[in-house]
């Protein structure tokens, strides 16, 4: 492991904790205890999504194993995108839950003044897209550096297909962008449902990137 890579791991267990903290204080009567349960859903969502980029970091430091300051100087810039990001993340899945659970778990995104709610979808993809932009951007660095890393053909064949891996969420956030500012009102709810057509992309991409996949 590298010191960035542990730097990194550390900082999303951070984000992890700030969004613990940040939800309710220590429920202290069975009411408050049963009405935290209600984020539950939201928060083990919102977790999920953070691991697919942790992931996408980890799987980057583990292959190529780069501490220059350029890999720095990117990681850290999905550091603040992290740490910024968790806020729109929870709000987003905390008012899915509770769309789709008629109210029973999540919770209101609470909007008083209108816009407020097409900020947050517009925050969420903008997000998203930052996210995919900097997992990519460290990439693309290893692939720059490909010569010095001593990249056989299956490896440099790896590292080109993350390339599209990661343009698919940098793709949909934009979709969702456009769609979370120009969508009329009664068609608003999918620039959140864009959002799982990943569910279908990614795994079409994988199949077809281990078609080709040099053996």
């Amino acid at each position: 492991m590298t010191r960035l890579e542990t730097f990194i791991d550390a900082a999303f267990a951070f984000a992890v904790t700030v969004m613990v903290i940040g939800a309710e204080r220590v429920p202290d009567n069975a009411t408050a205890l049963l009405d935290a349960f209600r984020n539950v859903p939201a928060f083990i969502t919102s977790v999920a999504v953070l691991g697919i980029f942790w992931r996408g970091h980890w799987l980057w430091s583990r292959r190529y194993g780069l501490e220059d300051g350029v890999s720095i100087l990117i990681s850290w810039g999905l550091l603040a995108t992290i740490l910024i990001y968790i806020y729109p993340l929870k709000a987003i899945f905390g008012s899915m839950f509770y769309f789709l659970s008629h109210g029973r778990f999540g919770h209101p995104l609470g909007a008083r003044v209108e816009g407020q709610t097409r900020a947050i979808f517009a925050s969420y993809a903008i997000g998203i897209i930052a996210l995919g932009a900097e997992i990519l951007l460290l990439y693309l660095r290893a692939w720059k550096l490909r010569k010095a890393l001593r990249l056989n053909a299956r490896e440099e064949f790896l590292t080109r297909a993350e390339f599209g891996g990661w343009f698919i969420p940098m793709a949909v956030g934009t979709v969702a962008l456009v769609l979370a500012l120009t969508i009329p009102d009664r068609h608003f709810p999918w620039s959140g449902w864009i959002y799982f057509s990943m569910a279908i992309l990614v795994p079409l991409y994988r199949a077809w990137i281990r078609r080709r996949a040099p053996t």
